[in-house]
C-alpha cells in the first residue's frame, strides 16, 4: 500500500458532477501537479479549494479539490476528491492525468480494503457500505447502516470477548498451577461458560433468518398443474402482464420472473412451467425446470382449480412440497367448486384471478408464514451474508465437540486449543483474523471507487 492509487466513485456517464478519489501518501502531491488555484501543499485538511485542471497550459475543466489528510479520512492516508463536471470524456481526462503523475487505477474495492488494513473498518462496516450502496428497500437500508455502524461487529466481539477470558483463566491455570489463590478452572467451569457462548451464537443464527429475508428476499415459486392461472397470479401480483395469458395449456414453458415488495420484504416470483406429463420436448425441459426450482425455494405456492378435482399429478406436487413453506392457492372460485380434498395446513387462501379477489388475503398469510410482522419492529442488527452464517454454524460444531470432550475428560490443555480455535473462527466474521485471499475476494466485489 505504498503506491498512490485512484478512481471514479460517481457513475460514469453523462450528469452534473462526477467525483474522482485519491488514496496514499502522494495524493496532495500528485494533484496539486494538475491543478491551478492553491498551493494544495500547503493547505489545511478537510478543505475545499476552487481552482482548474490543467494539462500543462490548456484548461480541462473547473473544479472543487477537497483535501483531507490522514488519518481521519476514510482510507487513514491523505485522500483528495477532485469534484468535475459530469460527463465521460472530462472524467476520464483528468483520471489520465493523474495516472500520467503517478497514480495507479485502483482496483475494485481497494479504497475499502486499504481502510481495512489500516484500521479504518472491520470487515462487517465494510460490508455494510456496499449493502448501503445496493440497498432497494427501507430495512435493507437499515440492517446496512447498523452494520456500518459496528453493531454486528459488537455481538461478534462480545461473544470472542467471553472466550477471551475463558481462556485467560485456562492459561492462568496451566502455567502457575502452585499459586493458591487462582480460581481453579474445570471442566464443570468450561462446560458452564461454552453453554452461554452456544446460546449467544444459536441466538445470532436464529435471527440471521430474518437478515436473509430482508437483504435477499423470499424466493417464491408458483407450481401447479397447467391452465390453473399461475400466470395470471404473477400478473396480479406485480400489477403488470409480464406472464402470457390464455386457455391453452402449456403456454408458460419457460421461466418468468418478477419481484414485489410486502411491508418492504421482497418477493422474488419465479413462474413455472405447468407440471404434467407430456410429449412435447420444450414443454418438458420446461418442467424439468419447474421441479428443480422447488428444492431451491423459501415458499411455494401451489395453485389449484377450484372448477377440477385434484388430480395424479398435483397430489405427486403436494406430496413433494409438504416439507417445505407452502401457501395452497384455491382459483377461479368464481366458478362452482368441485375441488373436495381436505389440506393438511392452515395456510389456503381462495381468490379469484379473474376478479382479482384475495390478493390481500395471499400477501396476509405470506406475512403471518414468515413473521414478517415481527421483523417490522426488530432493531435490524442481523448478520445477513451466508459464509458469516456458515462460519457461526461451524464454530457451533467445535462447541459440541468441545462438550463431547469434556464428558471424555480429556484433558484441560487440549480444551484450551478447541476454545483458541473458535476464538480465531469467530475473527473471520469481523476481520479480526484472517487469510489475504479471503480479503482479496471479498473486497473483489465491492465497485471501483469505493
Amino acid at each position: 500500500m505504498d503506491d498512490t492509487i485512484t478512481a471514479i466513485s460517481t457513475a460514469l456517464g453523462v450528469g452534473a458532477i462526477s467525483i474522482i478519489r485519491v488514496s496514499g501518501k502522494e495524493a496532495i502531491s500528485i494533484v496539486n501537479k494538475i491543478f491551478k488555484g492553491h498551493n494544495l501543499m500547503n493547505v489545511e485538511s478537510h478543505t475545499i479549494h476552487y481552482g482548474k485542471i490543467v494539462d500543462h497550459e490548456e484548461i480541462i475543466d473547473e473544479v472543487l479539490v477537497t483535501v483531507m489528510k490522514s488519518p481521519k479520512t476514510f482510507t487513514r492516508e491523505d485522500v483528495v476528491e477532485i469534484n468535475c463536471h459530469g460527463g465521460i470524456s472530462t472524467t476520464q481526462k483528468v483520471v489520465e492525468l493523474l495516472l500520467i503523475n503517478g497514480c495507479r487505477l485502483a482496483e475494485p474495492g481497494e479504497f475499502s480494503k486499504r481502510a481495512f488494513l489500516n484500521g479504518r473498518i472491520d470487515l462487517q462496516e465494510a460490508e455494510g457500505t456496499m449493502d448501503l450502496i445496493s440497498a432497494k428497500t427501507e430495512e435493507q437500508r437499515k440492517i446496512a447502516i447498523n452494520k456500518m455502524e459496528g453493531k454486528v461487529s459488537k455481538l461478534i466481539r462480545n461473544i470472542r470477548d467471553k472466550l477471551v477470558r475463558l481462556l485467560s483463566n485456562i492459561a492462568v491455570n496451566i502455567d502457575y498451577p502452585e499459586y493458591e489463590d487462582i480460581e481453579v478452572v474445570t471442566n464443570q467451569r468450561i462446560q458452564s461458560e461454552i453453554e452461554i457462548v452456544e446460546n449467544d451464537i444459536l441466538k445470532i443464527i436464529k435471527e440471521s433468518k430474518n437478515g436473509l429475508i430482508l437483504q435477499n428476499g423470499i424466493k417464491t415459486v408458483i407450481v401447479g398443474k397447467p391452465n390453473v392461472g399461475k400466470s395470471s397470479l404473477l400478473n396480479n401480483l406485480l400489477e403488470e402482464d409480464k406472464a402470457i395469458v390464455t386457455d391453452i395449456a402449456g403456454t408458460t414453458r419457460d421461466i418468468v420472473e418478477g419481484t414485489i415488495n410486502i411491508d418492504g420484504i421482497p418477493l422474488n416470483i419465479i413462474d413455472t412451467a405447468g407440471i404434467r406429463k407430456t410429449d412435447d420436448i420444450v414443454e418438458k425441459i420446461g418442467v424439468e425446470k419447474s421441479i428443480q426450482l422447488l428444492d431451491q425455494a423459501d415458499l411455494v405456492l401451489f395453485v389449484l382449480n377450484n372448477n377440477e378435482e385434484i388430480s395424479k399429478d398435483e397430489l405427486e406436487i403436494l406430496d413433494q412440497i409438504k416439507d417445505k413453506n407452502y401457501i395452497v392457492v384455491i382459483n377461479k372460485i368464481d366458478l362452482p367448486m368441485k375441488l373436495s380434498l381436505k389440506f393438511n395446513t392452515p395456510f389456503i387462501i381462495k381468490m379469484s384471478n379473474l376478479e382479482k379477489t384475495g390478493l390481500e388475503d395471499l400477501k396476509n398469510a405470506i406475512k403471518k408464514m414468515f413473521d414478517l410482522e415481527q421483523i417490522e419492529t426488530s432493531d435490524f442488527t442481523y448478520l445477513t451474508n451466508s459464509k458469516d452464517i456458515a462460519i457461526l454454524k461451524k464454530a457451533l460444531k467445535g462447541i459440541k465437540d468441545i462438550q463431547n470432550n469434556i464428558i471424555q475428560n480429556v484433558p484441560i490443555d487440549m480444551l484450551e486449543i478447541d476454545i483458541k480455535e473458535i476464538w480465531n473462527l469467530l475473527g473471520e466474521i469481523t476481520g479480526d483474523t484472517y487469510e489475504d485471499e479471503l480479503i482479496d475476494n471479498i473486497f473483489k466485489n465491492f465497485c471501483l471507487g469505493k
